[in-house]
């Protein structure tokens, strides 16, 4: 369980214990189970990483929404899209292992992470991803619900595939950009696990 789940969580459940103490059930059920709800959701569980050194691994759990051609700063690429809902694991991780080349925050609106507009117009960290063959650029996109895009890499960093990245606080999206030679083995409406699911092969080892 991430460490900020005791900021968010204990507070309702206290409350909860006071209205209790006074009598009053009905808002001390709601807001423990608020508070219970909160330690959910900001759960860690542990991922099997795929060893095959090809393999680019989903950043988040939840749905994949889109897989299309798009270019990335003019080059030709395609964009794979994991939708988050509130029950997800909100925990992101990188697809492939290399240095952190770019980690930009732009601020945003809040549109609901399944629209379209949402991978351009929300608030976003935009993190690249150097690798032997490339760069991979992966966004943490906030929805309509989520607030907050929280990244805990720096520039300059190494991480492995499967790394812990940063969280999206409640509903959120991922967009993940591959260059055009890579091969993508997901499809649209599949369900994928952060740093487990397999998205793409690409050889980025090269």
């Amino acid at each position: 369980m991430v460490r900020e789940a005791y900021k968010f969580g204990l507070p309702p459940i206290a409350l909860g214990i006071v209205c209790a103490a006074f009598g009053w059930k009905w808002a001390a059920g709601v807001l423990v189970f608020l508070g219970l709800f909160v330690f959910y959701f900001f759960r860690d569980p542990e991922r099997v990483i795929p060893s095959d050194p090809v393999a680019v691994v989903s950043p988040a759990d939840g749905h994949v929404t889109e897989v299309v051609d798009e270019p990335f700063n003019e080059k030709p690429g395609l964009r794979i899209s994991i939708f988050l809902s509130i029950w997800d694991v909100h925990i992101q991780r990188a697809p492939v292992a290399g240095r952190v080349s770019g980690v930009v925050y732009k601020p945003g609106k809040f549109y609901a992470a399944l629209r379209a507009v949402a991978s351009e117009k929300n608030e976003q960290n935009v993190i690249s991803i150097d690798t032997p063959g490339g760069t991979l650029v992966f966004k943490q996109i906030a929805g309509a619900i989520a607030r907050r895009v929280l990244c805990w890499k720096a520039v300059g960093e190494m991480v492995a595939r499967g790394d812990r990245v940063g969280m999206i606080r409640f509903g959120s999206r991922c967009d993940v950009w591959l260059p055009a030679d890579a091969e993508v083995v997901v499809r649209r409406g599949q369900k994928v696990k952060g740093g487990e699911s397999i998205l793409a092969k690409w050889n980025s080892t090269a």
